[in-house]
């Protein structure tokens, strides 16, 4: 009986079929590195530019009243901190910005978090806010006078307007971010309306919300020092007015960097309490 499938033979000295190559290994997207690998990465970060800055003045390619050397800077920040003069502004413009920005996040956390979970909050507030945050707040600076004279009010008032209603927007959005699962299940478990906002909406949200005050907390940076160049005298947006009138850009220069520094200071700080408050997340 004649089998009905046929072995194919190959004649000798054929070479054999050739195969498919096998499938290309995909790489995946990472976002961490080692942490000898992320320590290089932020010396670069900030030797990279200073190396640069040093070249350019050392160099003579700018002339120093424009561009003054990071030895000069140095000096210069010494000279102002031992005089007195850097320490007070300083402490003059910390007190505006504990008191602004804190005004703001008292305002603008339960605004937000109200909007985030009551259905009536959001359309009642979320209009308004959406037209108050595309106007300037240094717009406000000649109002703010009128009404509230050159004193420590107006400089506070004009933090808040800055601040409070961006903060307000992305601590609505972190409050929305909480999966409705969780919601879902509380209820189910028979949790009240103020538990669940308390126990679930709230722990869930927290690290969101500390990352919206970390971004706002440069922007209330930036409203203070427009603040100081206005009919102010202490603060570090004064020093650089006073600066500038005499040429003086090395002490214009060490105040940046100050000012620099101290909101990178408020920035760990407020990273280091996100990791704390949000270890679940990792």
């Amino acid at each position: 009986m004649q089998s009905t499938s046929e072995t194919t033979i190959a004649p000798p000295g054929a070479r054999p079929a050739a195969t498919a190559p096998p499938p290309a290994r995909v790489k995946l997207l990472t976002t961490s590195v080692s942490s000898r690998t992320a320590w290089l990465l932020r010396a670069l970060s900030i030797l990279g530019p200073l190396a640069a800055w040093w070249a350019l003045s050392a160099g003579g390619v700018v002339d120093p009243t424009f561009l003054p050397s990071p030895s000069a800077v140095w000096t210069a920040g010494v000279t102002m901190a031992q005089s007195g003069d850097l320490p007070s502004d300083l402490l003059a413009s910390l007190g505006r910005i504990g008191a602004g920005f804190g005004l703001a996040v008292l305002i603008s956390v339960p605004v937000g978090f109200a909007m985030g979970t009551l259905g009536w909050a959001q359309p009642l507030f979320e209009p308004v806010i959406g037209i108050l945050r595309y106007l300037p707040a240094s717009a406000f600076i000649p109002l703010l006078i009128i009404w509230l004279g050159i004193g420590e009010p107006s400089k506070i008032a004009l933090l808040v307007l800055g601040v409070v209603f961006f903060n307000t927007l992305m601590t609505a959005d972190a409050v929305r971010q909480v999966p409705y699962r969780l919601l879902e299940v509380s209820a189910t478990l028979g949790a009240s309306r103020l538990r669940v906002a308390s126990r679930v909406v709230l722990p869930y949200a927290l690290p969101g919300i500390i990352d919206a005050m970390r971004v706002n907390a440069a922007a209330a940076w930036n409203f203070v020092v427009v603040a100081e160049l206005v009919a102010a005298t202490s603060g570090l947006g004064y020093r650089i007015t006073r600066a500038q009138r005499f040429l003086q850009t090395d002490r214009i220069f060490a105040i940046l960097v100050v000012i620099g520094l101290i909101g990178l200071t408020i920035d760990i700080a407020l990273r280091l309490l996100r990791s704390r408050v949000g270890r679940w997340t990792r």
